[in-house]
């Protein structure tokens, strides 16, 4: 962890997990949504259709504008990549950002591991009809698309620009030890 961040998550919280595709973000979103007790969107369930089929940008923005009012005051837990409107308002709202930052291998592996898992299955943070795959464009994605330099100084400017309210997170190591503090606070 590079640096430590307040790690009292209020009744209302508002978290937003980021990162590499394969890192565990919609793991680490399923553990913070139980624990708190915190209405939980992954937004892959909105951004797609049936067979990845990819959502008018209008209409999934209009979603997560729904699930962002309708949760004011509960709090939620969201995690996902795209910077759309109002994803960017996700960051403006959140009172804690968690970026998970692995390498590309342990990604790699991990959605490998995972395609096997949910083989034929639509895993709980898919949309409805979006069965497993690990097909070679998504393992070209892991391990090159979506590290370009531009998306890795995009993720950077974001951690630096909610500094105080942002954490980064490299391997399952550091996962398990914030996780771990967490549990020291409740």
């Amino acid at each position: 962890m590079k640096k430590r961040v307040k790690t009292d998550i209020p009744p209302n919280a508002k978290i937003a997990v980021i990162g590499h595709s394969g890192s565990g973000k919609s793991t680490l979103a399923v553990f913070l949504s139980e624990k708190y007790v915190l209405p939980l969107l992954h937004i892959d369930a909105i951004h797609f259709l049936p067979n990845w089929v990819e959502r008018e940008p209008e209409e999934e923005l209009a979603l997560m504008r729904a699930f962002l009012d309708g949760n004011e005051e509960r709090g939620w837990v969201i995690d996902g990549n795209y910077m759309k409107l109002e994803h960017e308002r996700r960051m403006e709202e959140a009172d804690l950002i968690i970026y998970l930052n692995f390498n590309r291998l342990v990604c790699y592996t991990r959605a490998l591991r995972r395609s096997r898992k949910y083989r034929n299955k639509v895993r709980s943070s898919a949309a409805p009809g979006c069965e497993e795959k690990f097909d070679l464009a998504f393992q070209k994605w892991i391990l090159r698309g979506g590290r370009t330099k531009p998306k890795l100084k995009r993720y950077a400017a974001l951690v630096a620009r909610y500094g105080g309210k942002s954490v980064e997170l490299k391997n399952q190591r550091e996962v398990e030890r914030f996780k771990n503090e967490l549990d020291q606070r409740t």
